[in-house]
């Protein structure tokens, strides 16, 4: 199953269980535990052995966070937002600066591999010693070519009650961001078509 960084990012805000939200960023442990999860995506990047995950750290991730699916709110437009975003979204000028700002902390060049026999290959080069910023920027990057390339354009909001994910949708009918999600959904409506049988209103359709 294919993976984003962005999108696992923007996924750290989800449903509970229990009709609430859960916040996989909410401390510094947990962001430890969410960034070592991330380890096979910053291969290459980030020496996360290195990293040392502090408060600081933390809330610019969380930061970081919020531009995302702001932006990810803008990508979905006109259909609505994630439902944990509706009341609380960064503005988009503000979320495209904070973005851009945090990709540019760390110079890389790009360096030109060709080994004997081989195919060449382009790789960055980072001067930058810090993990933490270059954890920082490598995130930011990752949304800068998810929201620029072509899996922007099939970016959706799961429309499932309670859930709070975005997704990329793999089909044409594709209206969740998992099985267990459309399952609650069909649920749902069942049950509002029956208590609308129930009241002698018009079922739905």
């Amino acid at each position: 199953m294919e993976r984003w960084l962005a999108l696992e990012l923007a996924s750290t805000i989800r449903h509970d269980g229990d009709g609430g939200v859960a916040d996989d960023l909410a401390s510094v442990e947990g962001v430890t535990r969410w960034v070592e999860a991330q380890a096979e995506s910053l291969s290459g990047q980030v020496h996360i052995r290195e990293l040392s995950v502090d408060e600081a750290l933390r809330s610019e991730i969380v930061a970081l966070r919020q531009a995302v699916r702001a932006l990810f709110a803008r990508a979905v437009s006109p259909a609505p937002p994630s439902p944990a975003d509706a009341r609380r979204l960064m503005p988009v000028e503000e979320a495209l600066a904070y973005l851009n700002s945090v990709a540019a902390r760390e110079s890389v060049v790009p360096q030109l591999d060709w080994p004997s026999g081989g195919a060449p290959a382009v790789r960055l080069v980072s001067a930058e010693g810090d993990p933490a910023v270059r954890l920082l920027a490598a995130l930011a990057r990752a949304a800068v070519d998810f929201l620029s390339g072509p899996h922007r354009d099939r970016l959706r909001a799961c429309s499932a009650p309670r859930c709070v994910r975005y997704f990329v949708k793999s089909h044409g009918r594709q209206e969740w961001c998992k099985p267990s999600c459309g399952n609650r959904a069909r649920a749902a409506r069942h049950y509002q078509r029956q208590r609308q049988a129930t009241d002698g209103g018009p079922a739905a359709s």
